[in-house]
């Protein structure tokens, strides 16, 4: 029972114990951690550095003495979880989840894009098999695929257990797009929720975690491809599971799927996930194709609250794959074409802009540092301020696209060959 307390509090992020990173952006699927004693600089702060089989866009998710992460090895056509040892990067397990086709992708996509989650018993992955099946038949069949386009293939969302051991794996639905598959599943109380927007009758479903039985379903609308990680938070007076995507952005109840409110628009294609400002009360979403914006979202409306819920809004500053982050009172961005932007969280007013080079992995904060990691791996660990402000600038030695993950002290990082860690285990938590 002690072991299983402490582990719900470790899920939680309670400032009383040191943080697990157990899905994507960490704890508060928002990119912050609460934990101290980070390093600055991968400048004399690499611990180890792990060659990791296959290859694959996924953040590593961490959960006490275990990095989990996925990968697709081509020569096999598999993809699989993968297990590595905190201390030393040592493989300890890899598990094959799935066999499948080479799907196509986007050149800036993997096939290995959705970063696990993990509840401290069970991981969870989610991939894209894109095997003729009869239900793909049944779709794809009479149907004229636009030059560019793909055919329907099929969502598979797995658990496996610390040892690796499959438990469940369930096939959810359909999912078709030509920048192929980047949905990461998220753990909220009992269930695992994934978000499958595409191009075609785009869904978000709810599974049990012990035996993936279906909980709840919300068909999307628009039927346009998104690849949003939903931010669930209790904000407005209520639990909210938000999102955008499909050309809109939507706020659901995560225990039942119903409607909160929605917002039309403002464009058509989303990747970025939102966060949200305890300081300001607001929301904020940027995003996303082929038009850009940038909103600050009053977060207690209901129905419809395009014309009354939002708070600011600018075409300036904006990205499309790389979320954004909340520190004290500024949010920072970086565009895709690396375009760094910190704005005044509650105004929307510009207090620097500052060139990165491109980026594609989203940003994370600990200890008021803001750690910029661009394509190229060079990390800049940013004060947000007025003025822009390098504590920080460093050479990972390899092309970064995916998030780092951040855990008592440690910064994980996963590079197009291998992981790295940065930085020494906290002193107070390494003989937990």
């Amino acid at each position: 029972m002690i072991t299983r307390t402490l582990s719900l509090l470790f899920a939680l992020g309670s400032p009383l114990f040191a943080e697990n990173w157990p899905q994507w952006r960490g704890p508060r699927l928002d990119g912050t951690s609460q934990d101290v004693g980070f390093p600055v600089s991968a400048e004399g702060n690499v611990t180890w550095k792990a060659e990791l089989p296959g290859s694959g866009h996924a953040s590593p998710i961490v959960w006490q003495d275990r990095i989990f992460t996925v990968a697709c090895v081509a020569e096999t056509e598999e993809r699989v979880l993968i297990c590595l040892d905190r201390g030393s990067g040592k493989l300890l397990w890899q598990s094959k989840v799935l066999k499948a086709p080479i799907e196509s992708i986007h050149r800036l996509n993997s096939q290995a894009s959705s970063t696990p989650a993990t509840d401290g018993e069970r991981i969870f992955t989610a991939f894209l098999d894109n095997s003729e099946t009869e239900a793909t038949r049944k779709a794809n069949e009479g149907r004229v695929i636009p030059k560019g386009e793909v055919p329907k293939g099929t969502v598979v969302i797995s658990a496996h257990d610390f040892s690796g051991k499959p438990l469940w794996q369930v096939r959810p639905g359909l999912f078709s797009s030509k920048h192929g598959f980047c949905s990461s599943p998220i753990v909220f109380e009992d269930r695992v929720i994934v978000n499958c927007d595409h191009d075609g009758d785009g869904y978000i479903v709810a599974l049990s975690k012990t035996d993936g039985k279906e909980l709840w379903r919300i068909d999307r609308p628009n039927h346009t491809r998104s690849y949003c990680v939903p931010l669930i938070r209790d904000i407005g007076g209520r639990t909210q599971m938000v999102l955008s995507g499909t050309m809109c952005v939507t706020s659901y109840d995560p225990r039942t799927g119903k409607l909160l409110w929605i917002i039309d628009g403002p464009t058509e294609q989303f990747v970025a996930s939102l966060v949200y400002s305890d300081q300001t009360g607001l929301l904020y979403m940027t995003g996303g194709f082929p038009e850009h914006h940038l909103l600050a979202i009053k977060p207690d409306g209901s129905g419809n609250v395009t014309d009354t819920h939002i708070a600011w809004r600018t075409n300036k500053g904006v990205a499309y794959v790389p979320s954004p982050i909340v520190e004290g009172g500024h949010l920072l961005i970086v565009s895709d074409s690396g375009i760094g932007h910190c704005f005044d969280a509650k105004t929307g007013d510009i207090l620097w802009e500052e060139r990165l080079r491109e980026h594609h992995a989203s940003l994370a904060s600990a200890e008021g540092h803001v750690y910029f990691i661009n394509d190229n791996g060079t990390m800049r660990t940013v004060k947000p301020g007025k003025a822009y402000e390098a504590l920080a600038e460093s050479e990972l030695g390899e092309k970064i696209f995916a998030s780092p993950a951040l855990s008592e002290g440690q910064i994980f990082i996963r590079g197009d060959k291998s992981l790295i860690c940065l930085g020494k285990r906290s002193a107070k938590t390494a003989g937990r």
